[in-house]
């Protein structure tokens, strides 16, 4: 069956675009023309993924993603924008989405992001309809992760993260004291071909220690590595 693309763009030229060449890639593609009928065609017609212009009609792109997740549908959203403006593309993130792009790009960018984004998606859908199977957690502090079964822990508390929150944590607890750069996380959890921006892996992170840490401005679990990356720490006293 083939895989559903929600495009929501009030642009006909790059609905047109995004159509044709998602559709040479074999997917089915669905179109909205402003925020709100996006909203609702996500809600009605759940398609596999969304990609989503930030400045539309009616309601803009952060309002949608921000409804969207606030109604649990945890739809991987792929946010367009044509503004090189930083805030609005970390509004974007902060609020769910999965990943931006900047106008104008290539169609074979938006090919291999979506491809690189449902193929994580579906890894993870397997997963959780598989029998949970007993296994062996990672253990730092007050943390308990899951790899197989895609869940965390902190203080017996399950946690609610999204599916590349997890993968982040994932990554860095299975490489925990060694130093991690942006690009190296970028590479294992988006699985990208081609360089991105590396400021998703900075709002991820931001993500994670508003979870995790008692106090997120002096974190105890996952340091920053001044002019390197990150590192997952064993918190002091444990």
């Amino acid at each position: 069956m083939k895989k559903k693309v929600l495009v929501v763009d009030d642009e006909q030229s790059i609905v047109t675009l995004l159509k044709y060449n998602l559709e040479q890639g074999g997917y089915e593609v669905i179109t909205a023309m402003d925020g709100e009928e996006g909203r609702e065609r996500a809600i009605n017609e759940r398609p596999d993924m969304i990609i989503l212009d930030l400045m539309l009609p009616r309601i803009d792109g952060i309002e949608v993603c921000k409804q969207l997740r606030q109604q649990k549908v945890m739809i991987p959203i792929l946010m367009l924008t044509a503004k090189d403006d930083e805030l609005d593309k970390i509004l974007g993130l902060e609020l769910g989405a999965d990943d931006y792009m900047v106008k104008p790009f290539s169609p074979r960018e938006v090919l291999a992001r979506v491809k690189a984004i449902l193929r994580r998606t579906e890894q993870y859908q397997e997963k959780q309809q598989e029998e949970p199977e007993e296994e062996e957690a990672i253990l730092i502090g007050d943390l308990k992760i899951f790899p197989e079964r895609f869940e965390a822990f902190f203080k017996e508390e399950l946690l609610s993260l999204t599916l590349k929150e997890f993968e982040l944590l994932n990554c860095l607890a299975q490489n925990k004291n060694k130093v991690l750069t942006r690009d190296q996380l970028l590479s294992t959890v988006w699985n990208y071909d081609f360089a991105g921006d590396t400021r998703i892996v900075d709002v991820h992170i931001s993500h994670l220690r508003e979870k995790i840490e008692v106090d997120s401005k002096k974190p105890d679990y996952i340091k920053t590595i001044r002019g390197l990356g990150y590192k997952m720490e064993e918190p002091k006293g444990e």
